[in-house]
């Protein structure tokens, strides 16, 4: 839901190239992107078509080789490694196709990490936790072990964690690609819940068509661009 018509993300001419054995892989050519908060984007595409990677310039895992990347205006290119740390912590959640939960801790420790890691009191990490697993219907799960979760359980764990902090971008890669068609929706849905109800900007790189059409902007990679 777009709350205001404030620029989130600008890129300009975008390109990202690796290393080969004998010339260089292109991977990203000229990428012109610009997001809105609280929109809801999906980025569909082949396998290899540089999805991911537009996914992880975007939330500063990884630089462009070319071409600028704004945050709420402040050019990413510009900033030290740790300046880009604190804007990615501060702004950014991540969800991936697995959950990557630690199994020697149970739900509400392991949404709880983040923060604590972070230096935050435990007693205000655990009750961010708590609201947050709140948020994606996990409140009777607190205490449980993760590895007796369901997978949709586990996901929803992993969106929680993501969402700790109340970010201003979720970046969800590929969210529902391990869970079966049922389970899958139900996590379209929580996402699209968190958008609406928080205005937390969502930009999902998906395969999944039936979760791609749920969003209010679809953009798709092809030869390395958006088309």
């Amino acid at each position: 839901m777009i709350n205001n018509t404030t620029e989130l993300y600008r890129l300009e001419q975008v390109s990202k190239s690796y290393a080969g054995p004998s010339e260089k892989i292109r991977i990203l050519e000229n990428i012109d992107l610009s997001i809105q908060q609280g929109e809801s984007i999906a980025i569909v595409g082949a396998s290899g078509s540089g999805k991911s990677t537009l996914l992880h310039i975007l939330g500063s895992l990884d630089n462009p080789s070319s071409g600028k990347v704004y945050f709420q205006g402040k050019d990413l290119n510009m900033l030290s490694s740790n300046e880009q740390a604190s804007i990615r912590n501060k702004n950014i959640g991540f969800v991936f196709q697995f959950h990557h939960l630690l199994p020697e801790f149970n739900t509400l420790e392991n949404v709880a990490m983040q923060a604590l890691i972070g230096g935050m009191n435990i007693n205000k990490a655990k009750a961010l936790a708590k609201e947050a697993l709140e948020l994606v219907g996990l409140e009777h799960r607190l205490t449980h072990n993760v590895t007796t979760l369901s997978g949709g359980e586990r996901q929803r764990a992993a969106i929680a964690r993501a969402i700790l902090l109340k970010p201003k971008v979720l970046l969800a890669d590929e969210p529902t690609g391990n869970l079966d068609i049922e389970t899958g929706g139900h996590i379209a849905k929580l996402l699209l819940k968190l958008n609406e109800k928080i205005g937390m900007t969502l930009i999902v790189v998906t395969h999944n068509q039936e979760l791609a059409v749920l969003m209010q902007r679809h953009l798709e990679m092809k030869s390395r661009r958006l088309i």
